[in-house]
C-alpha cells in the first residue's frame, strides 16, 4: 500500500468514536499500523476491525491512561508488539463541568479534568518519548480545543486543562527537536456529533427557537459559516503525522471554520 504513513506505526488513544474513529481509519488508509489505546476495549474493536478490514495491522492495548505504571505498562507491550512507535496521537479526553463559574467548580471537579486532558497527555508522551529519541525520529500530535485558544465563561477548568495542553506541547517541542521530533496540538473547535447536539438543543430551548434555527446561529459564529466535522479534524492530524509538517513543531492549529480569529 502507498500512503503518506506507509508502514509506520501509530499510537493513538481514545479511538473508539467521533473523532477518535475518523483519525484512526485515515491514518489506516494512508498506510499505517495501528496501536489503538483505551480503557474500554471493546468500544475499540469494531474501529480496529475497520483498520484491519483495509489492509492495516491493528492491535488494541488496554490502559488506564492517569495511572502511570499502566502507561508505562502498555507502551511497552506496544513496543514489544511493534518494535518501534513513529507517532503518538493523543485524543483521550474529557469536558468537564459545564456552565459552572470558576468558584461555583469543586475543587474534585477541576483536578479531574486536568487529570484528563494534560496529565493523560504527559504520561503518554513520557512513556514514548525515549523510544523516538532513540530511534531519532518521531511526531506527537495532541489533540486539544479552542478554549485553549481564547477564554470561555462557564468552562473554566476545561478551559484551563486545553492551555495547559498547549504549554506542555510546547515545551516538548523545543526538548524533543533537536532528536528530529515533531510536537504539535490540533485545536478544535465545535464538532458535528453527540456533543454538539447536545448544545444546539440547549440554545434552542434556551432562546425558543427551532433546532435548524440554533444551528444557524451557531454556525453564524464561524468565518466560513459551518459546523467542523471528525473528518476536518481527522485531516488536520495527519497533516501533522506525516513528513509534510516536518518543518513545523510547538504549533496549535485550530481546526473551527475561523470562530478564534
Amino acid at each position: 500500500m502507498n500512503g503518506l504513513l506507509k508502514d509506520k506505526v501509530v499510537v493513538v488513544t481514545g479511538p473508539a468514536k467521533g473523532m477518535g474513529a475518523a483519525c484512526t481509519l485515515l491514518l489506516a488508509d494512508q498506510g499505517a499500523d495501528l496501536a489503538l489505546v483505551g480503557r474500554d476495549t471493546a468500544a475499540i474493536e469494531p474501529v480496529a476491525a475497520e483498520a484491519r478490514a483495509r489492509g492495516r495491522r491493528a492491535e488494541i492495548f488496554p490502559v488506564d491512561l492517569l495511572d502511570a505504571p499502566s502507561v508505562d505498562a502498555m507502551a511497552a507491550a506496544v513496543l514489544a508488539a511493534f518494535g518501534r512507535c513513529d507517532v503518538l496521537v493523543n485524543i483521550a479526553g474529557g469536558r468537564g463541568p459545564l456552565g459552572k463559574s470558576f468558584w461555583e467548580t469543586t475543587p474534585a471537579e477541576f483536578d479531574e479534568i486536568l487529570r484528563l486532558n494534560v496529565t493523560g497527555c504527559f504520561l503518554t508522551m513520557r512513556a514514548f518519548a525515549p523510544g523516538m529519541i532513540a530511534q531519532g525520529s518521531g511526531k506527537i500530535v495532541n489533540v486539544g480545543g479552542t478554549f485553549g485558544l481564547r477564554g470561555r465563561a462557564g468552562r473554566a477548568a476545561y478551559s484551563a486543562s486545553k492551555w495547559g495542553l498547549r504549554g506542555i506541547t510546547k515545551s516538548a517541542a523545543l526538548e524533543l527537536g533537536p532528536h528530529d521530533i515533531n510536537v504539535n496540538c490540533v485545536c478544535p473547535g465545535m464538532v458535528e456529533g453527540e456533543r454538539f447536539e447536545k448544545v444546539r438543543a440547549t440554545m434552542a430551548a434556551k432562546d425558543g427557537i427551532s433546532a435548524e434555527a440554533a444551528r444557524q446561529k451557531h454556525a453564524a459564529e464561524y468565518a466560513l459559516k459551518r459546523i467542523s466535522t471528525d473528518q476536518d479534524v481527522a485531516n488536520a492530524v495527519l497533516f501533522l503525522s506525516t513528513d509534510l509538517s516536518r518543518q513545523t513543531t510547538g504549533q496549535d492549529l485550530a481546526v473551527d471554520g475561523g470562530w478564534v480569529i
